[in-house]
C-alpha cells in the first residue's frame, strides 16, 4: 500500500511542476509582449506636456494684468474683515472650513 502511495504522490509531484513550468513560460512571453507594446506605445504618443505648458505660461502671463495699488488695498482690507469673521466662526466653537 505504501508503494501505491509513494507513485500517487511522486506523479502528483511530476503534474504541479509540469504545471509550474508552463505558468513560468507564459510569464516570461506575457512579461516580453508588455515590454514590447510599451516600446511601441512610447515611440508612438510623443509627450506633449512641456509644451502645454510652456503654452500655458506665455499665455497666461500676458491676459494677467498687474494690480493697481488701490486694488491691492482694498483686497488687502478685504482680507482683513474676512479674516476677523473667520476668526468669530472658530470661537463660537463649530468645526466649518472656511476657504478664502
Amino acid at each position: 500500500m505504501s508503494n501505491n502511495r509513494v507513485e500517487k504522490l511522486e506523479s502528483t509531484v511530476a503534474e504541479l511542476e509540469s504545471t509550474v513550468e508552463g505558468l513560468t513560460d507564459e510569464l516570461i512571453e506575457a512579461k516580453e509582449r508588455i515590454r514590447v507594446l510599451e516600446a511601441e506605445l512610447d515611440a508612438d504618443t510623443p509627450t506633449r506636456v512641456p509644451e502645454r505648458r510652456s503654452e500655458e505660461a506665455g499665455t497666461e502671463s500676458s491676459k494677467t494684468p498687474e494690480a493697481e495699488p488701490d486694488e491691492v488695498a482694498e483686497a488687502a482690507a478685504d482680507a482683513e474683515e474676512d479674516g476677523a469673521a473667520g476668526d468669530e466662526a472658530e470661537d463660537s466653537g463649530s468645526d466649518d472650513i472656511i476657504v478664502a
